[in-house]
């Protein structure tokens, strides 16, 4: 599988997304009208309060804002080095990853790959390049693009060999592959509490590095290869 595919020509990364305010109240009085109205259009929350469901609002990027990507290749020394780009200014992570990966990406070849990136990721980064004023590096601007035109490489969506039935997580597969991760304190929906009232973004830092990591070896996996170690990691 992927056999036509360069470990090397891939371009790998997760993001983290918060709700754009600590919590509902402190929204301003024109976003929660306009959350309100979203939220009555969601099935799942549409009878919650919005102080509760506007915990919801991070993964729209309307509504939310980014505050880590992480980011991972494979060197020409067979090691994974991985950086991420994150803070508290969006504007200026996001500059930093526009950057990074317009270098990684401006060769013919060169792909993104993340799980459920094209659902998820991918168009949530390109939204907040925009809101933010940032021009779209050349492999997330697929306006007018052919299919096989797309630099887009999502592991949720290889596994599904064309079974649109079903979602399967990055923890799932990961246990299916046997592929060791380590046990971490949180998951994607204590997120926001980490980060807008623990205010530890160190730790989502390392949360969203070992998602990087282990869709690096799923890829691996899906092309029939070794894994690779602890000690084959770089940390930029």
């Amino acid at each position: 599988m992927l056999d036509n595919i360069s470990l090397h020509n891939i371009f790998f990364l997760d993001i983290e997304t918060v709700p754009a305010f600590p919590d509902f109240t402190s929204a301003p009085e024109a976003e929660q009208k306009l959350w309100m109205k979203k939220a009555g259009t969601l099935p799942a929350i549409k009878d919650e309060e919005p102080e509760n469901n506007y915990k919801r609002a991070g993964i729209y990027a309307e509504f939310g804002k980014i505050i880590c990507i992480s980011a991972g290749y494979f060197t020409k020394e067979n090691t994974f080095r991985i950086k991420s780009f994150s803070g508290e200014n969006e504007k200026k992570l996001l500059q930093e990853f526009a950057h990074a990966v317009q270098q990684f990406c401006s060769s013919q070849g060169k792909l993104l790959c993340a799980h459920n990136g094209k659902e998820f990721d991918f168009p949530f980064i390109a939204r907040r390049l925009l809101i933010n004023g940032i021009a779209l590096p050349d492999v997330l601007d697929i306006a007018g693009k052919k299919p096989w035109e797309v630099q887009h490489l999502d592991t949720m969506e290889l596994w599904k060999f064309g079974d649109y039935k079903s979602y399967t997580t990055l923890a799932l597969l990961a246990h299916v592959f046997d592929i060791p991760t380590p046990k971490d304190d949180i998951d994607g929906s204590q997120v926001g509490d980490v980060y807008w009232k623990e205010r530890d973004l160190q730790r989502i830092v390392e949360y969203c590095q070992k998602d990087v990591l282990t869709i690096a070896q799923i890829i691996l996996k899906f092309k029939g290869e070794e894994i690779f170690g602890p000690g084959q990691i770089e940390y930029a």
